[in-house]
This record gives C-alpha cells, structure tokens and sequence, in this order.
C-alpha cells in the first residue's frame, strides 16, 4: 500500500496519547510533520516520531503532506480543517467538529470544494458493543426500542489535559461548552450511529458545581426525543471522581442491551424471558486505557481506498446540533427543537 505523509496540527494530550501513537502503529503511516504554538513541545513529539517541528500551520500545510489531524483547541477546529482541506490535505478532525453549524456547514463546502475527505474524530462507533449493539437491533433481537440510557463521565480533563487545571478546555472562549463538547458529544453520536434515527428535540440542564475555576458546564443531563418517538437520557459529567462511566443502556419491547456496563462483559443481553446473554467483546478505551480506538485505521483505509469515512462531516454537524440544541436548553429553560440550530440544508460532501 501506498505510504500516507501525516502532519500533526496541535500537540496536546490527544495528539500525544492517541493520534500520534496510532499513526506509529500504522505500517502505511509516515508521521512527517507537528506543529504547535509551544513550539518546544512540537520539537519534542517531532524528535519521539522523526518528524520535522514547525513554527506554524501555514509552514506544516506547505509540506508534502498527504493528510493532517487537527488536534487544537475547539475553536480553533472549523478555521484549520478549512485551512487543510483548501491546501489539498485530507483532514481528520477531533470532536466537536466546530463552534457553530455555520462553521461545520462551511467544513463540509471546503471538503466537497478541494475533493479531499474530512472525517471527524467519534471513537465511540469504532467500540466492539457499541458495533455489536447496533447489528442486534437492526435485526429485532429486542423488538422495538422504547427508551436509551447513555452516560460519559470522570474526573475531568485536569487529570489528563496536558496543561492540568490551566487546560483551554475551561475557558469558553476557547472550548465553547464544558462537559457536553468533551462527553457528550460522543454519546449524542454514538446514539445516532447505534438507533440509526436523528434527534428532533432536546431539554437539558447544566451546572457548574465542581470546577468552579473555569466558565463551562462541568455537568449536564439531558433528554433527548429521536424523529420516531424514543426518549434518550443523557448524562455528561466532569465530577465522576472515584471511577469513569461510559454505559449505554437500550430498553426494548423484548429486552434490554447493556453495553460497557459490567466490569466483565462489554455487552449483555437481557431478555424479558429471564434469559442473560454475556459477551467480551473487548474493553472500551479510556484516558487511562488506550490502545487504539480504531480512529486512525479508519481514515487511512478511507484515503487509501477513496471511500466514505465511518463518521462523516454531515454526522459531526448532527452530533454537534445536538450539544448546541442542550446548550441552549439549559440557558433558556425550554425545550429546544434540533431545526431551531441547524442553519440550513447541506449543499455538498458526504452524508449518512
């Protein structure tokens, strides 16, 4: 296969602990370029990988590159993936994808415009009970889906952010929402991917309770109404101190999945008969448990192959909806309908 040049915008934790180690990994990755605004930190990851540190992004994007991660502060996301994706580069771009569906809509123009593909980083689709979960409601294992209970939480990103406590994800001006941006923008796609239906509305509260030293939600509930009628409880939170949560629970007509809800079984299956079906499927990742998502495989087989990435732009914008759509629940204190956010029909790139 041919050898895919990689650069690196952005050279925090999620560059260090996922991007950058899954591309090594890769046998038909070459990571050729980093950059990052500490540019002794870009010289350090460039020395770890043979790559070559540059001072800026506009240095990195007239490299001979083939691709590039965005892996910088939210909001700087949309400005950069526009910048790669006009330069020629196929970009990979960490969640969320943008500051607002205006900026997302104008991701997926420049993708249809340069002829690249832009894939945004949703690890959760790539998690084996998750993969599993959504193969055994396409085929009626539990009947109709009535209701979904989904939860992402920890001790929050201080633990893990390379800056600690002085981490941009804080700081609204630079990580535009808290908890919602960092957790539960997985699960509000995990939940598309998982039903296969879209998000018609949305009520939520929010609070800042146990990170009162940044000016974003560091908790969030939500219940979330799909197009046909289910109910989804969602919860996103940076307070989980003595130990992570990442369930997603599916109550049905015949049954219930739980996935990543049991110390030993990634999925089990209980049927209203009585009956438990058990299953190891692998572990989820985690902050503190990663090996590879299955992120980075997937957009080089999509460059490699010319096919359509398992999460495209159209899925960021309708992940990105929905974190917007509770944002603004939470602020007005009203139910919000996912049309009220989203600014207009999508004129070109991938859709799913």
């Amino acid at each position: 296969m041919t050898t895919i040049h990689i650069g690196v915008i952005g050279c925090g934790s999620i560059a260090t602990h996922r991007h950058l180690p899954e591309y090594a990994q890769h046998p038909n990755v070459n990571i050729a370029a980093v950059t990052d605004p500490v540019f002794t930190r870009a010289k350090e990851r460039a020395e770890k990988y043979n790559a070559t540190a540059y001072k800026t992004t506009e240095e990195l994007l007239a490299a001979d590159l083939d691709a590039v991660s965005i892996c910088t502060p939210n909001v700087a996301h949309a400005p950069l993936s526009i910048q790669a994706l006009s330069s020629g580069k196929h970009v990979l771009c960490e969640k969320p994808m943008a500051a607002t569906t205006s900026e997302a809509l104008e991701m997926i123009e420049a993708e249809k415009a340069s002829g690249k593909t832009l894939m945004i980083a949703h690890n959760q689709r790539f998690v084996p009970s998750h993969q599993e979960a959504k193969k055994l409601i396409a085929n009626g294992t539990i009947g109709e889906v009535y209701s979904v209970r989904t939860t992402f939480g920890h001790g929050g990103p201080e633990g893990w952010s390379i800056d600690g406590a002085d981490s941009w994800f804080f700081d609204q001006t630079r990580a535009i929402v808290g908890a919602l941006g960092d957790l539960g923008i997985h699960k509000a796609d995990v939940i598309r991917y998982i039903l296969d239906e879209d998000i018609d509305e949305i009520a939520a509260f929010t609070t800042n309770l146990s990170k009162p030293h940044g000016n974003v939600e560091d908790n969030a509930q939500c219940v979330l109404k799909t197009e046909n009628g289910k109910l989804v409880s969602l919860i996103a939170s940076w307070s989980y101190h003595a130990s992570e949560e990442n369930s997603t629970i599916i109550f049905g007509e015949k049954g219930t999945i739980r996935c990543e809800d049991d110390p030993t079984y990634s999925l089990i299956i209980e049927y209203a008969n009585g009956n438990r079906s058990l299953h190891e499927l692998g572990e989820i990742q985690t902050n503190d448990a990663q090996t590879n998502s299955g992120v980075i495989d997937a957009f080089i087989d999509t460059i490699q192959y010319g096919s359509i990435p398992p999460v495209t732009g159209y899925d960021g914008k309708k992940s990105l909806e929905i974190i917007l759509a509770a944002q603004t629940a939470a602020e007005t204190k009203r139910t919000i309908k996912i049309s009220d956010v989203s600014s207009k029909a999508i004129q070109g790139g991938h859709q799913r």
